[in-house]
């Protein structure tokens, strides 16, 4: 006899949803993406005299890979690359897929 509070059920392997037609659902959410380049730290009163042309040091240097983050979790790191001919866009081409327990520590 099952221990199940469901009757009629049997244990699960993994994790399912329905017949596809749910997960076609789920799989159509709009996610945000972010490549975060870097990030400081400063007093209200310096905050308050940027003006134009200022300059906010960040704490990434040049050739450090960037943060990928999604819903505010790292889920891979990359660098930047620019996508178009014209070199007016840039992306992100990725170098490493962070593991679940990776990004629990960083997001």
């Amino acid at each position: 006899m099952s221990s199940s509070p469901f009757p009629d059920t049997a244990p699960v392997a993994g994790p399912q949803v329905g017949d596809g037609r749910n997960l076609d659902s789920i799989l159509r959410i709009p996610v945000l993406v972010q490549v975060v380049l870097g990030s400081a730290t400063m007093p209200v009163a310096n905050l308050m005299k940027l003006g134009r042309g200022a300059i906010v040091p960040l704490d990434h240097r040049v050739g450090e890979p960037v943060d990928v983050m999604v819903n505010g979790r790292v889920i891979a790191r990359g660098e930047i690359v620019i996508v178009e001919e014209d070199n007016s866009r840039f992306g992100v081409s990725l170098t490493e897929v962070v593991g679940p327990a990776d990004s629990d520590q960083n997001g």
